[in-house]
C-alpha cells in the first residue's frame, strides 16, 4: 500500500531556504520535492540519458546541501539551480562519453530518409541552432524564465539574451520546416 504524500510545505522559497540554513531537514525535503521534478527534466534535457538525469538529481541537491548553512538566495530558485543542473549534466555527459563505444554513436545519428511530422520538423530545425541559442529558447518557453533571470543563471549580459533569443526565433521564422508556428503559412 502507497504511503500518503506529505502536505505540500506553503512556506516561501526564501523561507524555506532560511529554515534549511538553520539545520531544518524538513526545510530541506520540501525544497527537494517542490524542484525535483523541474531539475530531473532539466537534467534530461542536458544529458539526454533518463539515467544520467537521475544522477545530475541527486548531485544536484548534494550541491545544494553544500550551500547551506550560509546559502542567500538573491533570485527565484531555478534561478540558483540552473547553473549547477546545467554544469553537472555536461560533466556527467562528458564522463559518460569517454566510456560510449563507436556503435552507440554511429546508432544516435539520425537517419536522413525518414521524414517526420511537425515536432520532428521543429526538432531538426532547433538542432541547427547553436546551443547557445538553443538554450535561451528553453529556458524562456519552456522553463518560463524572464529574460533577466536568464541572464542571471547563465551570467550573461541582458543585451546578450536578447540577441541570441532574437536570432533563434529569426532561424525558427525563415525555415520552411517551422514558418506555420509563427502564422507565415
Amino acid at each position: 500500500m502507497n504511503e500518503p504524500s506529505p502536505p505540500i510545505d506553503a512556506r516561501r522559497d526564501e523561507e524555506l531556504i532560511a529554515a534549511a540554513n538553520a539545520g531544518d531537514l524538513e526545510a530541506f525535503e520540501a525544497l527537494y520535492r517542490r524542484y525535483r521534478g523541474w531539475v530531473a527534466a532539466l537534467a534530461l534535457r542536458f544529458t539526454g540519458d533518463p539515467d544520467l538525469a537521475l544522477d545530475v538529481l541527486q548531485e544536484t541537491f548534494v550541491y545544494l546541501v553544500a550551500k547551506l548553512p550560509s546559502l542567500q538566495l538573491t533570485a527565484r530558485m531555478t534561478t540558483f539551480l540552473y547553473p549547477a543542473v546545467k554544469n553537472l549534466s555536461l560533466a556527467a555527459r562528458r564522463k559518460r562519453g569517454r566510456f560510449a563505444g563507436n556503435e552507440e554513436a554511429l546508432l544516435a545519428i539520425p537517419d536522413r530518409e525518414t521524414t517526420g511530422g511537425p515536432a520532428e520538423d521543429l526538432a531538426g530545425v532547433l538542432s541547427t541552432l547553436p546551443e547557445t541559442h538553443r538554450e535561451v529558447l528553453w529556458m524562456r518557453f519552456v522553463d518560463e524564465m524572464s529574460l533577466e533571470e536568464i541572464a542571471c543563471a547563465l551570467g550573461i549580459p541582458l543585451g546578450t539574451v536578447k540577441s541570441r533569443l532574437h536570432n533563434a526565433l529569426g532561424t525558427l521564422r525563415a525555415d520552411r520546416r517551422t514558418r506555420r508556428y509563427f502564422g507565415l503559412d
